[in-house]
């Protein structure tokens, strides 16, 4: 099957955000699993970043993640690295190299600044988000060069708001943080509530001072055929789940 390859008009580099069409992993992975950390066999994971390697024009291993832990840390890199960090955020100014994010609800996000030439990727769940990944993307691209007015940032499928639903505790942490942050909360059934993950993302790369934001509207717990969710598959008592992968590298064209 024909990988399936999301991507924006506002990115004028190569980029992707894959849906789980055109893997090799079966069972409850069915698709493309990318998440090395999952109970996957590791041949097959390592095959379907094979296919996005080579979707990106890079070789499989300037394939470059993180070990990602819902921190608010982005790092800078210009080659394979030989362990991954364990950071939620990667930038880079270096041609030829992809970096990518995975994601399972959380938001993924890619950033360029095409005149500066430096580009980024983010996995953004609800913590990272709150406690600043995005800023510090921003902040990390401006370092390299980046002018913030410059940089677009594009978050791929998300769980949307209509499938995240909280209890008052979530919703206590960000009205800790800013009492504003109620905006991105309606109610749900009883004391539930339902959480605009995107639109806070969204909220979040403004306030960085970015020149674009958008979302691509997908929602990662609403489409079983083309996305993992890890709420969905809590909700289902699976095992484990697969994970989605998006990815940027600075060449032109998106696919």
């Amino acid at each position: 099957m024909t990988l399936e390859i999301l991507t924006s008009d506002a990115l004028t580099v190569k980029h992707g955000f894959f849906t789980r069409k055109g893997g090799a992993s079966s069972g409850v992975f069915a698709g493309l699993n990318c998440g090395q950390g999952s109970t996957d066999q590791s041949e097959i994971v390592a095959i379907n970043r094979g296919r996005v390697a080579n979707a990106m024009g890079v070789a499989a291993d300037h394939l470059l993640g993180v070990h990602q832990v819902h921190s608010a840390l982005a790092i800078p890199v210009d080659g394979p690295m030989s362990d991954k960090p364990r950071a939620d955020a990667l930038v880079t100014k270096t041609p030829g190299i992809a970096l990518s994010v995975l994601s399972a609800d959380c938001q993924p996000v890619l950033f360029a600044d095409p005149k500066a030439g430096v580009i980024g990727a983010a996995h953004a769940g609800w913590r990272g988000a709150l406690d600043g990944v995005l800023h510090a993307t921003v902040d990390a691209m401006e370092a390299l060069g980046a002018q913030r007015a410059n940089i677009t940032a594009v978050i791929g499928p998300s769980i949307s708001q209509r499938a995240y639903e909280v209890g008052p505790e979530f919703m206590d942490s960000f009205m800790d943080a800013d009492p504003e942050f109620a905006r991105y909360f309606i109610n749900g059934t009883g004391d539930r509530m339902m959480f605009d993950l995107p639109g806070f993302g969204l909220n979040r790369l403004r306030a960085a001072g970015v020149g674009h934001a958008e979302w691509t509207r997908h929602c990662t717990f609403s489409d079983p055929a083309r996305f993992y969710s890890y709420r969905r598959t809590t909700h289902a008592k699976e095992a484990d789940y697969g994970r989605l992968i998006a990815a940027i590298t600075l060449r032109s064209g998106r696919n």
